[in-house]
């Protein structure tokens, strides 16, 4: 019964969107009486909630996800560095962890002008499409690389990278510059530069600034996007 709770709750993602009951049963399998019996649950317990006919995730999620011990530390270690960025490029800043082969975003500071972007807090995205994702991959060992790269390829935009040979020059161009570069491959007319995060030999984390494509200066954006790496990889290491 904990499998079908999980599954149901799965069924919300990538973007966390309201659905009927019938499309929660058809997401995940189950009968319609299963999924009517479950939701209520959910719902009882907050970690669902019920409008008219719809359903969606409950704010408990929200909470407990927030307590999570190892985001949670990064992320509060994180900000004065990501705010830091922010002010220096007043673009957007995103900060986000691996989890298998895809990014999950920690952090989010964008301004008024908020670019239309498919990151989101706690949302989810392919390593190969974001420069976050791709400094990741690039520090996070050669058996992760290779399994990335021995798999199909995402493709978000038509400039998502599905070569694997691209994708390869990209991490090795990465590792010798420390920054990773994405242009398009997320959304279109988007343009990012990223820095990973370290915490001992191998990438916990990775830094980045978005911007529109027609304003992306790699040269002007890159010794604000490293410093604010290096400075948070520093303060991970000394416990502060």
């Amino acid at each position: 019964m904990l499998d079908k709770a999980v599954a149901v709750l799965d069924c919300f993602r990538p973007d966390g969107g309201s659905f009927r009951l019938t499309e929660i049963s058809g997401r995940t399998g189950l009968t319609k009486t299963t999924a009517f019996r479950l939701c209520g649950e959910l719902v009882r317990l907050g970690l669902l909630e019920r409008e008219a006919e719809n359903y969606r995730l409950g704010g408990k999620l929200f909470e407990l996800g927030s307590l999570v011990p190892r985001r949670h530390d990064l992320r509060e270690a994180a900000l004065p560095f990501l705010q830091d960025l922010f002010e220096a490029t007043h673009e957007t800043v995103h900060l986000g962890v691996r989890e298998g082969h895809e990014v999950v975003y920690v952090e989010r500071i964008h301004g008024h002008g908020a670019l239309l972007l498919p990151s989101r807090i706690g949302g989810r995205l392919p390593l190969t499409c974001t420069g976050v994702g791709k400094a990741l991959l690039a520090f996070s060992g050669a058996e992760l690389a290779e399994e990335v790269l021995d798999a199909p390829l995402p493709s978000l935009t038509p400039h998502s990278v599905t070569d694997p040979e691209r994708l390869r020059t990209a991490i090795e161009q990465t590792q010798v510059a420390g920054l990773a570069y994405e242009e398009e491959e997320a959304a279109l007319g988007v343009s990012c530069i990223a820095a990973p995060v370290f915490d001992g030999a191998v990438a916990v984390a990775a830094l980045s600034v978005a911007v529109p494509r027609s304003r992306f200066r790699p040269a002007q954006l890159a010794p604000a996007v490293r410093t604010a790496a290096l400075g948070l990889s520093r303060a991970l290491r000394s416990g502060t």
